[in-house]
């Protein structure tokens, strides 16, 4: 429980810090999704973004050590997981949701390590209860008690995400508890959190002022540097699409949630198109484990991509 006070302390005093201090570079609220590789997309030269993209970048170096034979081995198994309604095919949609799950591997990983800690009775669910007690039950009884707002905050957000309403977190209710973000039914929440961060006054709205000074501290300047001018400028011409002065709930989705061009079906309908042999628009395991240098790297395309870049040089 020591430890649990101690997290929320730090927490508070990095936020405090963030909010007082001047940040010395613009504060990013709006969520994207990452870019599936930070490399170039050029199947010519090589399929470095296909497996960045296919399996997260850090999982797709562990094949580069791997042989071909073993390669195949592995990329068979992560096929059968791939087919999720287990009918010996590989859709784009089912393609897509794994490209998804693999390039945000970080956020299961962050929900298996919190969850060992707020799982009390060890029952494979969390309740509301339990969350509250690890979180804040060292402090509940402290009459000084500081943190009653942001416990609230977590209540409204834990029954947001509790599709049932039983105040019980399944493992994927408990993600999206964690990480609303990632959630269509979560989204409404993430939107209201940002408008309660920064709207000031209280009435319910953004204007100029309190979205620049969630971005920007004057601190005493004279001189504004020149993003918060095109921020100014931004919010007039493109956030504010009504025109009246200040962003609404769904003005403020718009900028903080945007719809994005979806990167992951574009590879999932890239990879169908480049492995599927017979046209039929989807995958079997024989077609992907025969395209597997499209899917995964081994030590064959490692060697080979090597040879390329000694003979450029």
């Amino acid at each position: 429980m020591v430890v649990a006070l101690r997290q929320i302390v730090v927490c508070f005093s990095l936020w405090a810090v963030c909010v007082l201090s001047k940040p010395t570079e613009k504060k990013d609220r709006v969520h994207h999704d990452p870019q599936l590789s930070d490399k170039v997309h050029d199947d010519a030269q090589n399929f470095d973004y296909d497996h960045d993209a296919f399996l997260g970048a850090e999982e797709a170096k562990t094949f580069d050590q791997l042989t071909p034979e073993e390669s195949k081995e592995r990329l068979g198994k992560i096929v059968n997981k791939i087919d999720e309604d287990k009918d010996g095919f590989v859709t784009t949609e089912e393609l897509k949701a794994w490209i998804k799950f693999a390039q945000k591997r970080w956020i299961y990983e962050d929900v298996e390590r919190q969850w060992k800690g707020h799982d009390l009775n060890e029952d494979g669910l969390i309740s509301w209860e339990e969350y509250k007690n690890a979180t804040y039950g060292y402090i509940l009884d402290d009459p000084d008690f500081n943190y009653k707002q942001m416990m609230v905050r977590d209540e409204r957000r834990f029954k947001m995400a509790d599709k049932d309403g039983d105040l019980i977190a399944t493992k994927e209710e408990f993600t999206a508890f964690l990480h609303p973000e990632e959630y269509d039914y979560m989204k409404d929440i993430v939107v209201q959190e940002t408008m309660e961060d920064i709207d000031k006054n209280g009435d319910g709205f953004i204007d100029l002022e309190e979205y620049i000074g969630d971005m920007y501290s004057h601190d005493g300047d004279t001189e504004e540097p020149e993003w918060v001018k095109t921020e100014r400028e931004q919010f007039v011409e493109f956030r504010d699409k009504n025109r009246d002065g200040k962003m609404d709930k769904e003005e403020t989705k718009d900028w903080i949630l945007p719809s994005d061009y979806d990167h992951a079906e574009a590879e999932a309908r890239h990879l169908v198109y480049e492995s599927d042999q017979n046209k039929d628009g989807k995958l079997t395991r024989e077609e992907i484990v025969d395209k597997y240098d499209l899917f995964v790297g081994s030590q064959a395309t490692d060697f080979g991509e090597a040879l390329v870049r000694h003979d450029e040089f």
